[in-house]
């Protein structure tokens, strides 16, 4: 479950490593300790303090296949630690309290009542096949893994797990309760996860999580983009930015937009809402418009949690989420955290800054601390660097597409996936590059050209032909490659987030050497 490499990389303090120790064995041990402590909120406490104690003390491990059991032993510690000094009083009862925009009343208690009989149907089976039944059923442990953290013979697992199905199907008034148990293994609760992208959306509905998927559907990370984006002229400009430039149709961004924003309305329908987000600016930039509206709202009851990654054990070069299977997904499911007064009002101030037409404000902004949205400061100074240089007036984009090309790289689908590979952390999509590739083919002084094919690709994909096309520099091109200034001789009309850079002298420039944007003529 654990190999030797792993432990000894987490002993000399490898994040990674460490990380991966917690992912694995997270949904154990809170199961463990809810088993002893009947409570989530000190459960978690327990395994926080449990999981520090375990790091801490990790070289006094002799065995690496020890780990479970070992963990399991400090998880107890930990219970019986808060057991005794957890005051004698008693808890509310679930529901009693209730946020004043709750659906429909009756509806809730029907809700609740069911979860409550489906719980204590769990909660009656034994201590033994209760946590057997949690671990296999609810978390998706492997009866092995169970095994080696439970110091439990498999044959004896098999042996609860089968009479607690016996058991349990006598007292629970369903047909078919493995249902019941995946919908259990989101504690019985309402749950809404959104997420960046279909492929994502798609992967989690192949039991990976129980509740609904919200897919948000947007570009924030390119054109126009508004404090806030719901106002009808705002939307609209942009409406007809995307399209222009992006192929977008405007009728079916907008109506997109208005329904993405219908559902996440509702969000206090639910319990808890997940967001599921990389460290990439494409879902930075979601990130922080999203923080920043629920910042806005009364959360009631709703409990708002985050899942934000930047790398996954064994994915070389990760580029999202969307590459995981769903296996690897249901690692994550369950490990991500709660959102806080710091992670709202820093997402906030990121989408204000972004938004703003003074760039000044996201560049002071990312000199302070942003460690509560770790990925925040590397995806913005990427984002940053898409300004015109000081060097030549190419953003970091165009510049590396032209060296690709003067490389060797011809096929536009190349250009696409190394330029993507190199940079990234921008999780820049096809018709982001193409609108790209098409600015430095096109107008009166082209760095590049198309040879092969006519148009560049629309909002149904590249054609046969483009896909056999090449790009080859030009001249213009080479002399730029070189250190000439692009914009003054072809000037700009392109927008950074809020900041709208025109003509041929932009007051804007980045300077890659001191890795900030500076003002021209200072």
């Amino acid at each position: 479950m654990c190999g030797r490499q792993i432990i000894e990389q987490a002993r000399q303090g490898d994040g990674d490593a460490l990380n991966r120790l917690f992912r694995q064995y997270y949904a154990m041990a809170h199961t463990a300790a809810y088993g002893k402590l009947q409570d989530h909120d000190l459960a978690e406490e327990a395994v926080q303090e449990a999981f520090a104690e375990a790091f801490v003390h990790l070289s006094r491990l002799q065995q690496a296949d020890a780990f479970p059991g070992w963990l399991r032993t400090i998880v107890h510690r930990q219970c019986y630690r808060l057991i005794r000094r957890k005051p004698q009083t008693s808890a509310l009862e679930e529901g009693e309290v209730t946020a004043p925009d709750q659906p429909d009343i009756g509806e809730v208690v029907v809700r609740q009542e069911l979860y409550r009989m489906l719980h204590d149907s769990v909660q009656a089976l034994s201590p033994g096949m209760r946590e057997a039944v949690q671990l296999f059923y609810f978390h998706g442990y492997s009866l092995q893994e169970i095994s080696e953290y439970a110091a439990t013979p498999v044959t004896t697992l098999k042996k609860r797990l089968f009479d607690a199905r016996r058991k349990l199907r006598g007292t629970l008034p369903v047909a078919d309760f493995a249902h019941v148990f995946k919908h259990l293994h989101e504690g019985g609760k309402r749950m809404l996860h959104i997420v960046n992208g279909d492929t994502v959306a798609e992967t989690l509905k192949q039991g990976v999580v129980q509740g609904d998927i919200l897919v948000w559907r947007e570009v924030y990370s390119e054109g126009p983009v508004f404090l806030e984006p719901a106002e009808s002229e705002s939307r609209a400009f942009r409406a007809g930015y995307l399209e222009k430039d992006m192929g977008i149709p405007a009728d079916e961004y907008i109506r997109n937009c208005e329904e993405q924003e219908q559902k996440l309305a509702g969000f206090r329908q639910y319990d808890e809402v997940v967001l599921w987000f990389e460290h990439d600016l494409f879902d930075q930039t979601m990130l922080s418009y999203l923080l920043h509206w629920f910042g806005r709202q009364s959360l009631g009851g709703t409990k708002l949690n985050l899942l934000c990654i930047g790398d996954y054990p064994g994915v070389g070069l990760f580029r999202g989420l969307g590459q995981l299977t769903a296996s690897q997904l249901k690692t994550l499911s369950g490990t991500w955290h709660h959102i806080g007064a710091e992670e709202l009002n820093l997402g906030s101030r990121v989408w204000e800054a972004y938004t703003s037409p003074d760039p000044m404000k996201l560049q002071q902004l990312l000199e302070e601390d942003t460690s509560a949205l770790p990925f925040v400061r590397e995806a913005f100074e990427l984002h940053l660097s898409r300004y015109p240089s000081v060097y030549n007036g190419l953003g970091i984009v165009e510049q590396m597409t032209l060296e690709k090309v003067s490389e060797g790289i011809h096929s536009p689908l190349d250009l696409f996936r190394q330029i993507g590979d190199r940079l990234h952390g921008l999780g820049m999509g096809d018709l982001q590059y193409w609108d790209v590739l098409r600015s430095l083919c096109q107008g009166p002084s082209p760095l590049l050209t198309l040879e092969g094919a006519e148009s560049f690709p629309g909002y149904a994909g590249p054609s046969p032909a483009f896909r056999d096309s090449k790009v080859q520099i030009t001249e213009w091109g080479t002399r730029v490659l070189r250190g000439e200034d692009y914009l003054e001789r072809c000037g700009i009309d392109r927008w950074y987030g809020g900041v709208h850079l025109s003509g041929d002298q932009p007051v804007w420039r980045w300077d890659q050497d001191r890795r900030r944007l500076v003002k021209c003529g200072e």
